[in-house]
């Protein structure tokens, strides 16, 4: 085996390897690091990295590193480079480190070497280690001696270290600060030196003396070197020490808006202006009117395009926060000020019209900010401004396909959704002229276009009737080529017309688009349309467009997913047909819609493979299928009224036994059943939804809705049947004041809201149970199947990915065998972890803390048989834990004082920003076996051979 067997175990993407592997890999690695070839030994050194992603273990990564530190240790400077340049790729990995006495001490061993070039990337590895040795007091001495070297070399990696231990350790900085101060304000220290040791004062933050005293070396600087290199790098470094000390931020803004307002120099402008940035980001709520009046007067008075953007960018930022309403309360005098007369509205208004389109672009999001943050009836006119200016830039940038106008074009239709959110009376115009504007734009404006008229329809859907024509009229002329952008813009039109169409797409609509399908557009256009048509409920579409792409593909797994979607589709559309009170057709179609759902099910378990598993998908479908087929046994059960009466002596029974149910006869029994059989659906949906970390907030939200349904059908059954009395109606009673953000979620909302009413109505009037009753229920059952299924993002793409990888030690030499542990000691269980992201992590929730719980039960007994209490044959403990660079680690003390064979379950679960926990898993079990102590089992021994001599001496003496 060579480097290029390494390469092959570190270039696969799946992380099931086993634990040979990683050592296979690190001992080829090895190998190159060994070879007498420098070549080989730098491409081992680089590949280190790779190593570390894919077996990211202390045991592993504390080798590794040990290894790296003996090339460092030993090479030359370039083997020494590649070295330092692993450290810095591999940050998060160095906690990892176990051995840092020796790793640190193997590094620092060169810092004594005569070479400058040599102890300049001891230096640089040594800042690169600050996170793990702070207060190492021989790397702080070695900092401060390099930093008085004549070589420049040596002297710029002291100050990069120099500035690595300060942001590290408080002593550190305290130390060093007034040696870095006395070079900074020495004679003898060259203007080039000064201006890389100034931007170190940025980390003297650790408390509020040495702040302050950064802070006034700096003041002095910016008022002693008045040259720009000097100003600009001494301002940057005060304002990074004011975001840092937090207290500081006020004055730092009156500093940089002073050198905004009176210093002539465009880059001293420019970097006040990207310092004022940071800062608004930071901490808008510190910004008060006069430091947003000051900037607005900049702003009006510069005359570079090019300041004035980065002036509004920073307006554009404060305007989306508090410090708006901040600029819009009452002035220092006690009078309150009209927007439209602000300089700020001023501003943004002449800024909507201006040549350059960035600076147009920011000019709208402030006006459209303002508009939504102001009081309606202070801002009618500013209303109708910032629709003027946002169609003028829509019509200026739709026409050019060049990516300044396209981002142009996006700021503006972002900002107009989020005003026609905010005020839904300005949505009507506005909608028509994107309609007309549709025609005359290009594909790429036409694409973003449809992206803001389908999120306009889904809050608004009142104005989707309106759209449908034009869009329609549009699609028949959409595409003549397959290029990439027209095979989008065929997607993002289809996707409006079914958000307009609401899930009822007529004959006409389909033929269109399905001409056009077949004419251009190629097989991914064709699957993600009747993704899009899924999710919008338009499912007759749909399973066309699956049966058509079924064939097109090229592996059997793609095929038999596309063969479920086909079989989900059909059994929906068989759903879409039941019609009002006609509970027969509705069994007829739930029996459907169960035979597709089940052909369905075999092909999307087929479509599975290891890699991609389809957990949530296989779940989602067999809850859908067994709570069709809860339905339909409570649409049966309400007809064995009909068929099975209650008996002529039912009331004696009832008045016999005490149980007025008796009184309904056996329906109340079946419907006890069937409201037990809701709620047990409903738990498992709301396990599903806490399984689905990585799901997207429109996918739980639709879970949620499913969970919502089954608890309603439970309630409606308790409330009209089992328990009229008890039933309460307050905690359903908000339902309609909750803000829907889907026609789906909208239908069902209206759904509950309706038979929420109707029962209340009905209990109240009738005593149970009659035809009312059940066909109250039935009339529940069908509204619910009439709103066609969802199927939403999560069921098809995974947007963000987030696994968990745990380790245990000990650890069995082999998977069966199990963990020796005697039964009079504890065993310290360690739980190592590595949480794994996917390309976008966090996208949609963050990892806050990882819980872990750990369980133990007593699977078989060796000891004597006696009674033993519930506490000691269990444990159980739970522990949350915060990673760390992705990586955390706890230790759990178990008690094992039964003999026998105990299973030990680790099961984790995680912790997001918002304090819900996720049911992520992973689960690993490992066995332990209780022996008994060497001690104890000697004593037993002795008093069992001891009761055994006794017995036959007892024996003889009784003779006598």
């Amino acid at each position: 085996m060579s480097l290029s067997t390494a390469r092959s175990f570190l270039s696969e993407a799946c992380y099931g390897e086993q634990e040979l592997d990683a050592n296979s890999a690190l001992m080829e690695l090895d190998k190159g690091l060994r070879s007498g070839k420098l070549g080989e030994q730098c491409e081992a050194v680089v590949l280190f990295p790779k190593l570390f992603q894919k077996y990211p273990f202390p045991i592993l990564i504390n080798s590794a590193f040990l290894k790296l530190a003996d090339i460092f240790r030993l090479g030359n400077n370039f083997l020494r480079l590649c070295v330092l340049k692993v450290t810095q790729q591999s940050e998060k990995h160095l906690e990892k480190i176990l051995n840092v006495d020796e790793f640190v001490k193997r590094v620092f061993s060169v810092i004594h070497s005569n070479d400058p070039v040599a102890r300049a990337i001891t230096l640089r590895m040594l800042g690169s280690l600050a996170s793990i040795i702070p207060e190492r007091k021989n790397a702080h001495h070695s900092i401060r001696q390099s930093l008085d070297s004549h070589d420049n070399v040596e002297v710029e990696a002291a100050i990069f270290a120099a500035a690595s231990f300060s942001a590290q350790s408080k002593d550190f900085a305290a130390g060093i600060c007034n040696k870095v101060s006395e070079m900074i304000q020495g004679l003898d220290t060259p203007v080039e030196l000064k201006l890389k040791l100034i931007p170190m004062l940025q980390h003297m933050h650790h408390d509020a003396s040495l702040a302050s005293s950064s802070r006034e070396l700096l003041q002095h600087l910016v008022n002693s070197y008045p040259s720009t290199p000097m100003v600009i790098v001494s301002l940057h470094t005060f304002t990074q020490l004011a975001a840092s000390s937090l207290i500081d931020i006020p004055k730092q803004l009156q500093l940089l808006l002073q050198y905004l307002k009176d210093d002539p120099r465009k880059a001293v402008k420019r970097l006040a202006v990207n310092d004022l940035k940071l800062l608004a980001k930071k901490a808008p709520h510190l910004w008060i009117r006069e430091n947003t009046q000051t900037l607005c007067e900049c702003a009006l008075a510069v005359p570079y395009n090019s300041l004035k953007l980065g002036m509004l960018a920073v307006l554009s930022t404060l305007s989306g926060t508090i410090a708006i309403k901040q600029y819009f309360s009452n002035m220092a005098g006690g009078t309150a000020v009209p927007p439209r007369l602000t300089d700020l509205v001023k501003l943004a208004q002449e800024c909507c019209y201006h040549s350059n389109l960035a600076v147009a672009a920011h000019g709208v999001i402030v006006l459209s900010n303002i508009s939504i943050s102001c009081p309606e009836k202070d801002i009618v006119q500013l209303e109708q401004d910032t629709v003027l200016g946002v169609e003028s830039l829509l019509m200026l940038c739709s026409q050019d396909s060049s990516p300044s106008s396209q981002a142009t074009l996006k700021t503006a239709l972002t900002s107009l959704v989020k005003l026609l959110k905010s005020r839904p009376h300005l949505s009507q115009p506005a909608v028509e002229f994107l309609l007309g504007q549709l025609h005359l734009s290009c594909d790429s404006s036409r694409v973003l276009m449809c992206h803001a008229l389908a999120a306009i329809a889904t809050h608004l859907p009142v104005l989707g009737d309106g759209m449908l024509g034009d869009l329609v009229d549009l699609y028949r002329v959409a595409s003549h080529s397959s290029t990439d952008k027209q095979q989008e813009l065929l997607v993002s039109l289809a996707t409006v017309i079914f958000v307009a169409s609401q899930s009822s797409l007529s004959a006409e609509v389909k033929t269109v688009i399905k001409q056009q399908l077949e004419n251009v557009a190629n097989g991914w256009t064709v699957y993600r349309i009747a993704r899009q048509a899924s999710r919008m409920g338009c499912h007759e579409f749909s399973s066309e467009l699956y049966q058509s792409l079924r064939t097109r593909v090229a592996s059997e797994h793609f095929y038999f997913w596309l063969n479920s979607l086909k079989e989900f589709s059909q059994a929906e559309q068989c759903l879409s047909h039941v019609e009002d009170g006609d509970y027969s057709g509705a069994m007829t179609a739930i029996a459907e819609a169960l035979r597709s759902y089940q052909k369905g099910i075999a092909s999307l378990t087929a479509a599975s493979t290891p890699h991609s598993p389809l957990t949530f998908q296989c779940e989602f479908i067999k809850l859908r299928i067994d709570t069709l087929q809860a339905l339909s046994q409570l649409i049966c059960t309400c007809n064995s009224l009909k068929t099975s009466p209650p008996p002529a002596i039912a009331t004696t029974i009832a008045l016999t036994s005490g149980n007025d149910l008796q009184r309904c006869g056996r329906i109340s029994m079946q419907m006890k059943v069937c409201m037990d059989e809701f709620r047990s659906l409903a738990a498992r949906y709301a396990d599903l939804h806490q399984s689905s970390f990585d799901a997207d907030y429109a996918t739980l939200r639709n879970v949620e809705l499913q969970q919502q349904s089954c608890l309603l059908v439970s309630h409606v059954i308790e409330a009209l049947i089992l328990d009229p009395q008890a039933a309460s109606f307050q905690e359903y009673g908000t339902l309609g004041s909750v803000q829907t953000e889907s026609e789906y979620e909208r239908r069902m909302m209206s759904v509950f809201n309706r038979v929420l009413e109707e029962v209340e109505g009905l209990t109240k009037k009738h005593p149970p149970v009659s035809h009312l009753h059940t066909g109250c229920l039935c009339d529940a059952v069908i509204a619910l199947l009439k709103v066609p299924l969802s199927f939403q993002r999560y069921f098809f793409q995974k947007l963000q990915s987030t696994s968990i990888k745990l380790a245990l030690s000990p650890s069995p030499r082999t998977p069966s065998e199990p963990i020796p542990v005697q039964n009079t000691q504890q065993l310290t269980l360690k739980v190592e972890g590595v949480v794994q992201h996917g390309s976008t992590p966090g996208l949609f929730r963050k990892i806050q803390s990882v819980c872990l719980n750990v369980t133990s039960v007593l699977q078989s007994k060796t000891g004597p048989d006696y009674k033993i209490p519930l506490d000691a044959k269990t444990n159980e403990i739970e522990q949350r834990v915060e990673p760390h660079n992705d990586y955390f680690s706890t230790q759990f003390v178990l008690n094992f004082s039964v003999l026998g064979t105990h299973a030990v379950t680790v099961e984790a679960s995680v912790v997001d920003e918002s304090g819900i926990e996720w049911k992520t898993g992973p689960k690993t079990t490992v066995s332990v076996k209780s022996l008994e102590d060497p001690y104890s089992q000697q004593l037993r021994h002795q008093l069992q051979q001891g009761g055994a001599q006794a017995a036959p001496q007892r024996g003889a003496y009784a003779r006598f």
